[in-house]
């Protein structure tokens, strides 16, 4: 059920700071194979240590399941997750930090913390609440049922559902479509979407301009408006 190992996290870490620079990498699209997507964190494969002192639970959800959440957020490629089924703990808050979610129909989302006594963490509280509100949120957490794609849908976790078959397919499309676009120009979108919940007014105008100012030094950014003066389709490189 894809648990994540400690060596697995790390990997798609690095993974996704590599996508970050290499200019080639133009989207990134993070599935599974098997039955479920993610069934959240190993932790039987944990590395061990000597005995727990206080402060080591804290620096263990910020070194870990905070670090992968946050990968994902600060990756300057747009990220889509093809959830092709059971998302439960970690691996639902991996699929939510996502720019875009694809479920497959037989696809669930389970905050499963609240079943082992535990609070939930890689960032689940602050991705759901600016996902669904508060109250839809605590129902989620509270309860810990596990939700269908299309109810998923409904609520604004997932942007499509598609039949299983159809989930590699989609995605690829998707990627590609990403890939063609002005791809910093992106980067600059999601950062500015992502801050928009947390900033006041005069802040957003200001990262905003900002953006602004940085994109009009790209060369995606001088295609675009020579392609609409000259009447025709951009041809972007990312760069």
């Amino acid at each position: 059920m894809n648990a994540v190992t400690w060596d697995q996290r790390e990997r798609i870490i690095a993974l996704l700071g590599e996508a970050s620079a290499d200019p080639h990498v133009r989207a990134v699209v993070l599935t599974a194979t098997g039955r479920g997507f993610c069934a959240g964190a190993d932790l039987r494969r944990a590395p061990s240590g000597g005995p727990r002192v206080p402060g080591d639970v804290a620096r263990t959800i910020r070194l870990g399941a905070q670090r992968l959440i946050g990968a994902v957020l600060d990756c300057e490629k747009p990220v889509i997750a093809a959830v092709n089924g059971t998302a439960a703990g970690i691996g639902a808050h991996l699929a939510f930090a996502c720019d875009l979610v694809l479920a497959a129909e037989p696809a669930t989302f389970v905050e499963v913390f609240v079943r082992r006594g535990l609070v939930p963490d890689g960032g689940g509280a602050y991705l759901l609440t600016r996902l669904v509100g508060p109250r839809r949120a605590k129902e989620l957490m509270f309860f810990g049922d596990a939700i269908g794609a299309a109810e998923a849908r409904e609520m604004g976790l997932v942007n499509r559902v598609v039949p299983a078959e159809e989930l590699g397919k989609t995605a690829r499309e998707w990627a590609e479509r990403l890939a063609q676009g002005p791809t910093r120009a992106l980067a600059l979108t999601k950062q500015l979407v992502n801050a928009a919940l947390e900033s006041d007014r005069s802040t957003a105008f200001a990262a905003e301009a900002a953006a602004q100012e940085i994109n009009m030094t790209t060369r995606d950014a001088n295609e675009g408006v020579a392609s609409f003066v000259e009447r025709r389709s951009p041809h972007y490189e990312g760069r």
